[in-house]
C-alpha cells in the first residue's frame, strides 16, 4: 500500500480562516479531575480542558501524571480541542527548579496553555531562551478584576486572561472594549485578538481569587498553594458591637453555587471567548452531564448567530442522555454578578447539595408517606429536606408509585415538607455507562490515477491523507456502488463518521481491497500533526503596575516574584507573602512579619446587602457596627464594609 498524508494547519489554522471570514469560535472549558474526566470531556462537547499536573495546581488533590496528560492530548487533539494545565499556585523558592522541569516536559507533550499565578514562574518562563510551544494564561488566581489589571497581564506577555468570577456582563463588556479601543484596527472578531475567559458555572469563592488566605491564617492549609480548607463553607454566628447575636450557626459567607447557562449569548456578546465550568474535584458523572448541558447552549448559540460564532472545536456528540444541571451537584443556582447586584446569592441553611425540587409530603403512614408530585422515582434515589438545625437526607428503599419507602424513616420528616433529590438513581445509571460518542465528518474520494487505485480522504477539520493500492484493476461485470459505500463507510470504533463518497470507477475491488485502503486511510489521518497558530496582539501602550494597599497581596514567595515586581516599581523588601515556606506559627498571624488586623478576604459578596440593609437602600439596619463572624472553636473576625468599592472584607 502506498500512502501520502498531506499536512493542513488545522485546527488553529481552521480556527485563523474562521476569524478571516469573521466568526469568533467560543470555547467551552471543562474541568478533569484525571485522565477518565479529561476524555469524558471531550467526548461530550468540550472544546477544551483544564488539568491538574502531579504538583503546583491550585487543587492539591487533583494531580495526574505527566503520561496521562500526553494521552489526554492526544485524544482532545483528534477533534481540534485543547489542552491546559494549572500550573497556578504560588512557589517557593526550593520548587523553582521542579517547577521548570515540570512546565519543560508538558511543553513537550504537546499541551496547548499553562496557567500561571506566580510571576517568578512567569518572568523566568519568558525568560527563556527557546520560546515555549504552548501559551501562558492567567489565573484567576492573579485577581483580574479591573480593566487596568488586564491590561497590565497582557502588557507582561500573557495569552489569555482568567478573568474573577465577580464580574458582570457588563464590566467584561468594558474590560473588552477597552482592551479594543487601543488596537482598533485588530476589530471584535478573531481568536487570539485579547482572549477573556470567564467562569459560567460550578462552585463560586467568596473572596475574590488569589486573595483569600482565612483557610491559611485558620488552618496553616493555603488556599494559594492548592489546599482550601472551605473556611467559606463553615458555620458562623454573627455579632454586633453590643454583642447581641444577629444569627447562630448559620452558613454566611457559602454561596451557592452559579450557573450562567442562559447567559452566554450575552457573554459572547460582551467578549468572553472561552466559557470555563469549575470543578476539578467533581467525579466524571458531573463532568459529562455539566459539560454537554453547555455544549447544547452553547451550539444553540452558533445556530443562532451563524455569521457571528462557532465552536472552537470540531465534532458532534450523540448523547444516550438528556443533560439536566439540576441533576449534578450544586448548592442551588446563581448568575451572582452577571446582571449587577442582588440579592439570593447564599444559601445560610446549608453548604450541601439539595438538588432539584421533587414534591411535597401528603401523609406518612407507618414507615413509609405519599409524596404530591409528577415526578419518577427509583430505589436508591437520594431525597433530603431541610430542618431549623439542617439538611436531613435519606435513601429510597422502595417505591409503589408515589408511596416511598425510606431506607430509614427520618423522625423529623412531616406532612407539607418540601423534598429535594439529590441523587437520580436513573440518571446515575445512565451515567455510569458509555454515554456519548463524539463523530467527525469525513469525506472519501475513491478514483484511478495512473493505473493505480486511488483514496483521498478528507476531514471536517481540515486533515487530508491520500492512499493507493496495487490491486489489478479489471472492469466490474455488475455496479460497485452499493458495495463501496457500505465498506468504506464502516468506520465504528473510530472517531469518523462518513458524510459522502465520490467514486470515479467503474473498477471490480474487492470488499478485502477496500476494508485495507479504508483501514489504512483512517490510520494515516489519524497522525497527520496540526500546525498552531498562537498570535496575540498585546496593546500598544504599557500600563502601570497595579497596586494594593498591603504587600502580601502581591503574593510574592520567592526571589524572582520580588525581582519582577522590583522591576515593576514595587519595592522589593516590602513583598513578604502571606504563605512562606517552612514551619508556619500557629494562632494569629498565619504568616511571617505579619501582625493583626490582617486582610484575610476581599468579597465582593455582601453580608448587609444580603440581609437587605445595603446602605443605598436607604433602610437603617437593627444594629450596631461594627459586626462580627465567629466560628465553633471561638475564633472572631471582624466584617469591614467598605461602601466607597462595593465590598466586604473579612479582618483577622
Amino acid at each position: 500500500m502506498i500512502r501520502n498524508t498531506n499536512i493542513l494547519l488545522a485546527p488553529w489554522g481552521e480556527d485563523a480562516r474562521r476569524a478571516g471570514e469573521g466568526l469568533l469560535p467560543l470555547e467551552l472549558l471543562a474541568p478533569a479531575k484525571n485522565l477518565e474526566c479529561g476524555i469524558a470531556a471531550i467526548d461530550h462537547g468540550a472544546d477544551a480542558v483544564y488539568i491538574g499536573a502531579q504538583r503546583f495546581g491550585a487543587r492539591a488533590a487533583a494531580g495526574n501524571s505527566v503520561e496521562d496528560i500526553a494521552t489526554l492530548c492526544k485524544h482532545a487533539h483528534q477533534f481540534g480541542a485543547k489542552v491546559f494545565v494549572t500550573v497556578n499556585t504560588i512557589i517557593y523558592d526550593e520548587e523553582l527548579n521542579d517547577t521548570l522541569q515540570l512546565v519543560d516536559e508538558l511543553d513537550g507533550i504537546g499541551v496547548d496553555a499553562i496557567l500561571v499565578q506566580d510571576m517568578g514562574l512567569f518572568s523566568l518562563l519568558k525568560q527563556r531562551k527557546e520560546p515555549l510551544h504552548c501559551e501562558l494564561h492567567a489565573s484567576t488566581q492573579t485577581d483580574n478584576r479591573s480593566a487596568e489589571k488586564v491590561k497590565w497581564l497582557f502588557d507582561q506577555g500573557f495569552d489569555r486572561v482568567v478573568l474573577a468570577r465577580e464580574l458582570s456582563i457588563k464590566e467584561i463588556a468594558d474590560i473588552h472594549d477597552s482592551l479594543i479601543g487601543q488596537a482598533p484596527s485588530l476589530g471584535r472578531a478573531g481568536e487570539g485578538v485579547f482572549p477573556l475567559e470567564v467562569f459560567v458555572h460550578g462552585a463560586l469563592c467568596v473572596s475574590y481569587s488569589g486573595q483569600c488566605y482565612a483557610s491559611q491564617y485558620c488552618f496553616q492549609r493555603s488556599a494559594n498553594r492548592g489546599e482550601c480548607a472551605q473556611f467559606c463553607r463553615l458555620a458562623f454566628t454573627l455579632k454586633d458591637a453590643n454583642g447581641k447575636v444577629l444569627e447562630s450557626e448559620r452558613h454566611l459567607l457559602s454561596l451557592r453555587d452559579m450557573a450562567q447557562i442562559d447567559n452566554l449569548e450575552k457573554l459572547a456578546d460582551a467578549g468572553a471567548t472561552s466559557f470555563k465550568i469549575e470543578g476539578r474535584l467533581k467525579d466524571v458523572d458531573y463532568v459529562k452531564n455539566i459539560t454537554a448541558a453547555y455544549s447544547e447552549a452553547l451550539n444553540e448559540v452558533v445556530r443562532r448567530n451563524p455569521e457571528k460564532y462557532t465552536r472552537a472545536s470540531f465534532g458532534r456528540c450523540t448523547y444516550t442522555f438528556t443533560p439536566n444541571i439540576q441533576k449534578s451537584f450544586n448548592r442551588g443556582f446563581t448568575t451572582y454578578f452577571a446582571e449587577g447586584r442582588k440579592q439570593g446569592l447564599v444559601s445560610f441553611d446549608t453548604p450541601k447539595a439539595m438538588g432539584e425540587l421533587v414534591g411535597k409530603v401528603k401523609e406518612i403512614r407507618g414507615h413509609s408517606f405519599n409524596i404530591s408530585t409528577t415526578t419518577s422515582f427509583a430505589n436508591g434515589d437520594g431525597l433530603c429536606y431541610l430542618t431549623p438545625t439542617g439538611l436531613v437526607g435519606f435513601r429510597v428503599n422502595k417505591v409503589e408509585g408515589n408511596r416511598i419507602f425510606p431506607l430509614r424513616m427520618p423522625e423529623s420528616l412531616k406532612p407539607g415538607t418540601m423534598l429535594f433529590r439529590n441523587l437520580d438513581q436513573a440518571f446515575t445509571t445512565l451515567l455510569a455507562k458509555p454515554s456519548s460518542e463524539r463523530k467527525i465528518d469525513i469525506i472519501f474520494r475513491l478514483y484511478e490515477e495512473n493505473g493505480k487505485l486511488t483514496l483521498t480522504a478528507k476531514d471536517e477539520v481540515g486533515r487530508t491523507a491520500t492512499v493507493q493500492s496495487d490491486c489489478e484493476l479489471q472492469p466490474a461485470a455488475k455496479p460497485q456502488e452499493e458495495n463501496i459505500r457500505r465498506q468504506l463507510s464502516k468506520l465504528g470504533g473510530t472517531i469518523y463518521q462518513c458524510k459522502d463518497i465520490e467514486i470515479d470507477t467503474k473498477a471490480f475491488i474487492p470488499s478485502s481491497v477496500l476494508a485495507n485502503m479504508r483501514r489504512e486511510i483512517i490510520e494515516e489521518i489519524y497522525n497527520v500533526q496540526f500546525t498552531k497558530y498562537s498570535s496575540h496582539p498585546s496593546p500598544n501602550a504599557q500600563h502601570p503596575t497595579p497596586t494594593y494597599p498591603t504587600p502580601y497581596l502581591y503574593n510574592a514567595s520567592n526571589r524572582k516574584a520580588k525581582e519582577f515586581y522590583k522591576a515593576q516599581g514595587i519595592e522589593a523588601c516590602s513583598l513578604e507573602g502571606f504563605e512562606h515556606s517552612g514551619s508556619l506559627p500557629t494562632g494569629e498571624g498565619g504568616g511571617r512579619g505579619h501582625t493583626s488586623p490582617l486582610l484575610l478576604m476581599q468579597c465582593r459578596y455582601c453580608l448587609r446587602n444580603e440581609m437587605g440593609f445595603c446602605t443605598k437602600s436607604g433602610k437603617r439596619a437593627p444594629w450596631k457596627e461594627p459586626l462580627t463572624i465567629s466560628i465553633s472553636d471561638g475564633r472572631e473576625f471582624k466584617l469591614q464594609f467598605d461602601c466607597r468599592n462595593c465590598q466586604m472584607n473579612v479582618i483577622g
